[in-house]
């Protein structure tokens, strides 16, 4: 196994890696909407947060060596599902016709209070 840590991704808030990569997948630890810079919450709406949620995991992906076109599982934390369709929006627009399998759920609490959090696993690019 392979941790990564990666330098264009907000700092990771606890004891964990960004991602790890094992044989040919890559587990990505969930992404909030932190600006990489401050590590401060981007925006005040779900979409907002989302599209800043989408570009961390995209860089963390970038610096396995894949991309979000490779993403075979998502999982996504909602603070509220009042914000199912405004996260979805932005998440299509993300993945840009890619579907990857996907749950969602409520959660009672998301850490710095984000509205959204998503994890992901995805295959390595072949070289």
């Amino acid at each position: 196994m392979t941790p990564v840590i990666s330098k264009n991704a907000p700092a990771a808030v606890g004891p964990y890696s960004h991602a790890v990569i094992h044989n040919d997948t890559v587990y990505c630890a969930g992404q909030i909407p932190l600006n990489p810079a401050t590590g401060e919450i981007v925006g005040t709406t779900i979409e907002d947060q989302t599209r800043q949620v989408m570009s961390n995991l995209e860089a963390v992906l970038k610096d396995c060596h894949t991309s979000l076109n490779n993403i075979v599982k998502t999982t996504v934390f909602l603070a509220s599902m009042d914000d199912f369709a405004g996260m979805n929006q932005v998440y299509e627009a993300a993945l840009g016709g890619h579907k990857p399998a996907r749950s969602a759920f409520q959660v009672a609490r998301l850490p710095k209070d984000a509205l959204v959090e998503i994890e992901c696993i995805a295959v390595c690019d072949k070289k």
